[in-house]
């Protein structure tokens, strides 16, 4: 009798540890894809979904950096884990000219041909994300002179600038205001990196969770390529009785709201 009610007592304890292990497995899986959409990737990494289902967790790309910037997410690093990222913050990208860690990938998670140019490896065209500036907490905005950020960017003067603008607070100062070009920034996050504050007023977000996206049914009609995509575009115009009428005489009839 006592052996059955020892047996039944283990065998509870069992049950109980491994629905807890379970949880917490499963827990630190939904951390971690949760957390996925704002990690940084090395240069030339496929867009998320396409490089989770691409990169074999290998780790080259890391052992290729030369900066110890890329680090293979661990446990606890609410990240999808294997796979490899950055946080400018503690060590940027530093831009290297021949991209050390993207033509060792044995996968093509890091695709070689999205950071070449003219046949060349060009480091320019990497899109690893893009910095944002938090204007209510960077000093400049303040009005107090500081271009760290503007003097660390190795895209001086393209991917920030500095735009001035009278203080009217004091009335004899200037804001000089760092201002990121999306278009030319890599995101390699040497700015936020360089950043004064306590807390980075500049941060580096993946693309597409800092930009937002038009539609294609915006037409830039100075741009000769985009304006070329209505060239045979048809109008159609649809009538209705409430359109025969004059929009003022519409908007004016008030008769409706009393009929009943």
């Amino acid at each position: 009798m006592l052996s059955e009610r020892r047996k039944f007592i283990l065998g509870s304890a069992r049950t109980i540890g491994l629905v807890a292990l379970g949880g917490l497995v499963w827990s630190a899986y939904v951390d971690e894809v949760t957390a996925s959409k704002l990690t940084l990737r090395p240069p030339g990494a496929l867009a998320e979904e396409d490089f989770l289902k691409t990169c074999i967790k290998c780790g080259m790309c890391v052992e290729a950096c030369p900066f110890d910037t890329l680090h293979l997410a661990k446990p606890g690093d609410n990240k999808p884990l294997g796979t490899p990222f950055f946080e400018p913050r503690k060590t940027p990208c530093y831009m290297c000219p021949d991209i050390p860690c993207v033509p060792v990938c044995p996968s093509g998670a890091l695709n070689e041909a999205s950071v070449t140019s003219n046949a060349q490896l060009d480091i320019n065209k990497a899109q690893m994300g893009v910095a944002v500036v938090d204007t209510k907490n960077c000093i400049a905005y303040w009005g107090i002179q500081c271009d760290a950020c503007y003097r660390a960017c190795p895209l001086l003067d393209q991917a920030i600038y500095l735009e001035y603008s009278q203080n009217e607070r004091t009335g004899k100062h200037a804001f000089l205001k760092p201002i990121v070009n999306s278009d030319i920034c890599t995101g390699c996050g040497l700015c936020e990196h360089a950043c004064v504050t306590k807390k980075a007023a500049i941060f580096v977000l993946p693309r597409e969770v800092a930009l937002g996206q038009v539609g294609d049914h915006y037409i830039k009609g100075w741009d000769q390529k985009d304006d070329a995509r209505v060239k045979n575009a048809h109008s159609q115009t649809t009538t209705t009785e409430l359109s025969k009428e004059k929009a003022v005489d519409s908007l004016n009839d008030m008769q409706g709201l009393f009929d009943e």
